[in-house]
């Protein structure tokens, strides 16, 4: 279902828009499965990003509203999406990508800074690798950030970073330097970003 529904908006993609530029992929090659880390921008950003990620499958987590709608809820069910209440998320926030990441079939998309009004970066995805085991990936769109300007043909560039690596051991100091360590990494991929335009 997943790879069916990416190579349709792929097509759409292409033919409003283009291909998506993906730099630095061979870094996510021999990676396994990961959680991947971008700044949301906008609501376009998981789009490109899952694109460039092809063909590697992720999860997401979502608003728990979308699932009320009957059609949304079996098709998120059939994704693999994990529901959270953003106001007061509970343990299935950290429960639910946990489980997917340990599974080992997908990877899971997240925006640390959980808003796209928002530019610090939260604990859950340092706490989800620590839990899961896995390695966050830094990953940065720079593109078109509303669907209408899709239509603008304007160049959309996803460039991954370096995995990083997550200790097991629970320590909020590590925790602390790890988020910085991600925040580092979306600056510097954004800055190689605008130095190959």
């Amino acid at each position: 279902m997943y790879k069916f529904i990416v190579r349709i908006i792929r097509f759409i993609i292409f033919i409003i828009n283009g291909r998506v530029e993906t730099q630095n992929k061979h870094l996510i090659k021999e990676e396994g499965n990961y959680i991947l880390v971008a700044p949301h921008r906008s609501l376009v950003d998981p789009v490109p990003i899952a694109l460039a990620g092809f063909p590697e499958e992720y999860s997401f987590m979502i608003k728990e509203e979308l699932v009320e709608n009957k059609l949304f809820n079996w098709l998120f069910n059939k994704l693999d999406f994990v529901p959270v209440d953003r106001e007061n998320p509970g343990p299935s926030a950290l429960k639910g990508p946990v489980r997917i990441l340990k599974e080992g079939e997908k990877s899971f998309m997240l925006f640390p800074t959980g808003s796209r009004h928002s530019t610090e970066i939260k604990s859950g995805a340092v706490i989800i690798a620590r839990l899961s085991k896995k390695n966050i990936v830094p990953v940065v769109y720079d593109g078109p950030l509303t669907f209408k300007g899709l239509f603008t043909r304007q160049k959309m560039i996803v460039r991954f970073g370096s995995p990083i690596k997550i200790d097991s051991k629970k320590n909020k100091e590590l925790e602390k330097e790890y988020n910085q360590a991600i925040e580092d990494s979306f600056i510097r991929l954004q800055n190689e970003i605008d130095a190959s335009k």
